[in-house]
C-alpha cells in the first residue's frame, strides 16, 4: 500500500494478492474511499479486471492440484497459523473498519474477533467431522469440490473473508477472494495479516474489484467449482443463475427482513433493549438485525413507552468512541436509501415514534442518519417487506400467537428470527414454527459449530450459525464389491 508524506496523505492501494505475492493490478480503474464519518477522502483502490482474476483462479487451481491431497493435521496446521497471523493485527483491523466503514467501535472489535477465531472453529470442525466413513463394502469419502469463488460483502468485511476462507481451508479447497470494494483498506490489512502466515503460494488469492467485473468471472470461469456469496438478493440470483451454465456448486448468504417475537410473557425492561439491540446491529446495516418487532396487541402502549425510554442509551455519533451505539452509514448513496425509507414509511401512514428524517443534530457532515422507531406498522408496508438496511424498525401488534407466527413468516426473506419470552418451553415452540435459516431465543449469542441455513431458501434451526467447512466437501463412493469390478 504506498502512502505519500504527510500527516493526512491519501494511500493508495494498487495491487492484488495473487500466488503468495502482492502484485500490481492490470485492471486501471480507480476507486475513491471515502470516510463516512465526515464525507472524506481518504484512500484510492485501483480495482482488478478479468485479466487479474484469470491469474488469481489460474494460481488457485495451481495450487491445488497439491493442496487439495493434504491432511486433516497440514490443514489444522494452516488453521493454526492463519489464527495466529490475523490475531496480530486485531487492533488494526478494527481501526480500520471504524474508519472505511464507520463501524462503531462496540460491534467492530467483537466482529473481527469473531472472524479471527473462525480459524479455530474450523479446526475443532475439522478435527470432529469424519471425512470417510465405510459400511459393508462401501466407502464414501468426503474431498474438496476444487477452488472456491469467496465474494464477501462489505458490512462485515474482517468477519465474512475469515469465516469463508476458515471453511474453504479445513475442506481443502484454495480460493479466490472478491471483497467488496468499500472494504479496500480492511482488506489490505487484512491480506497483510494472513500473509505471515507463510501459505502456500495459489492456496489464498485476493482480487478487489466491481462485481460485474471481477464477481462475474468467478460465476462464469469453469476453472472455479464453488461460490460463495454474501450479498444482495438480486445480485444471489444472478450468481446462481450464471453459475448453473458451469453446473458450480453455490452458496448464498442474502438479505433479512428478520422477525422478532415479543411474547406476551416477556419481562419488557430487558425484551426491548434487546430487541433495539438486534434491530440496530451494526448501525442498522446488518442482513440478520431484527428489523420487525412483533408485539402483543394488548401490550402496544407499555412497549411503546419502553422503546422511548431504551432509545436514550442508543447514541449517534463517532465510531470509535465506545460509548456510541450507532454510527454512519457506509455511503452518500446508503443514507439517502435509508432516507427514502424513512419517508416512505411516513406516506405509508405508520406513526414514528423515535428519529424520523435527517441528520441527526449536530452531525450533519457525514452520512449519519437518525436511528428511527415506526408504531402502527401492517406487515404489508413497504417498510416492513423491504430490507432497508439501517437503524429502521418497525413495530407491528399481533392479537395471537399465531397471528404472530404467521405475519413472522409472511415476508420473501428467511434467514433469521428472533423469541423473547420467559416461558422457554413455549419459546423455543413458537421458534420452531418461523421458516428461517437461524432463530435464536432471548439474546444473539453464536454457536459456531453449528450450521446456517444461509440462503433465503426458508428453512428451520434454532439458535444456529454457520462456520463449517461441509459445503466445500462433496462425497465420494467407492466399492469393494467385485460385482461392480470392470
Amino acid at each position: 500500500m504506498k502512502t505519500p508524506a504527510g500527516k493526512d496523505a491519501i494511500k493508495r492501494i494498487t495491487t492484488h494478492y495473487i500466488d503468495g505475492a502482492f502484485v500490481e493490478s492490470h485492471g486501471q480503474e480507480v476507486m475513491d474511499i471515502i470516510r463516512p464519518t465526515d464525507g472524506q477522502l481518504i484512500a484510492r483502490a485501483t480495482l482488478g479486471d478479468e485479466e487479474d482474476t484469470r491469474r488469481a483462479i489460474a494460481a488457485a487451481k495451481r495450487a491445488f492440484a497439491t493442496y487439495g491431497r493434504s491432511t486433516k493435521e497440514e490443514r489444522a496446521n494452516i488453521l493454526r497459523r492463519l489464527h495466529e497471523a490475523a490475531s496480530a493485527r486485531i487492533d488494526d483491523l478494527t481501526a480500520a473498519m471504524v474508519e472505511e466503514y464507520g463501524g462503531v467501535v462496540q460491534f467492530a472489535r467483537p466482529i473481527v474477533e469473531s472472524g479471527v477465531n473462525a480459524f479455530l472453529a474450523s479446526q475443532k470442525a475439522l478435527q470432529e467431522l469424519p471425512l470417510t466413513r465405510s459400511w459393508g463394502k462401501t466407502t464414501v469419502t468426503l474431498e474438496p469440490v476444487g477452488v472456491a469463488g469467496l465474494i464477501t460483502a462489505w458490512n462485515a468485511n474482517a468477519l465474512f473473508i475469515c469465516l469463508k476462507l476458515a471453511s474453504a481451508v479445513a475442506a481443502g479447497c484454495t480460493v479466490v477472494i472478491k471483497p467488496s470494494e468499500l472494504s479496500s483498506l480492511q482488506t489490505r490489512v487484512m491480506i497483510e495479516a494472513l500473509h505471515k502466515a507463510n501459505l502456500p503460494n495459489g492456496l489464498l488469492n485476493v482480487v478487489t474489484g466491481l462485481g460485474n467485473v471481477v464477481g462475474a468471472e468467478l460465476t462464469r470461469n469453469p476453472d472455479v467449482a464453488k461460490i460463495s456469496f454474501t450479498g444482495s438478493v438480486a445480485v444471489g440470483q444472478m450468481i446462481m443463475r450464471d453459475g448453473a451454465e458451469t453446473m458450480k456448486r453455490v452458496t448464498l448468504e442474502l438479505g433479512g427482513k428478520s422477525p422478532t417475537i415479543l411474547l406476551d410473557d416477556a419481562p419488557l425492561d430487558q425484551a426491548i433493549p434487546s430487541a433495539l439491540v438486534m434491530a440496530f446491529l451494526n448501525s442498522g446495516q446488518a442482513c440478520a438485525a431484527g428489523t420487525r418487532l412483533l408485539v402483543p396487541k394488548s401490550r402496544i402502549e407499555a412497549v411503546k413507552r419502553g422503546i422511548r425510554e431504551a432509545m436514550r442509551a442508543f447514541t449517534v455519533g463517532d465510531p470509535a468512541d465506545p460509548k456510541t451505539a450507532i454510527g454512519p452509514m457506509v455511503s452518500q448513496k446508503q443514507y439517502e436509501r435509508v432516507q427514502s425509507y424513512i419517508r416512505t414509511g411516513i406516506e405509508e401512514g405508520a406513526e414514528v415514534l423515535v428519529g424520523g428524517e435527517g441528520h441527526p443534530e449536530g452531525l450533519d457532515a457525514g452520512y449519519f442518519v437518525k436511528p428511527t422507531v415506526f408504531a402502527n406498522v401492517k406487515n404489508d408496508m413497504a417498510i416492513a417487506q423491504e430490507e432497508i438496511f439501517g437503524p429502521v424498525l418497525c413495530v407491528i401488534a399481533y392479537e395471537s400467537e399465531d397471528e404472530a407466527i404467521r405475519i413472522a413468516n409472511d415476508s420473501k426473506y428467511g434467514l433469521h428470527g428472533a423469541v423473547l419470552g420467559t416461558d422457554l418451553q413455549r419459546a423455543r415452540r413458537v421458534a420452531s414454527q418461523i421458516r428461517s435459516g437461524r432463530v435464536v431465543i432471548n439474546n444473539m449469542t453464536d454457536d459456531p459449530q453449528a450450521p446456517w441455513e444461509a440462503s433465503n431458501t426458508p428453512a428451520s434451526a434454532v439458535n444456529t450459525a454457520s462456520t463449517g467447512s461441509k459445503p466445500f466437501l462433496k462425497p465420494k463412493r467407492s466399492s469393494k464389491s467385485k460385482e461392480t469390478l470392470s
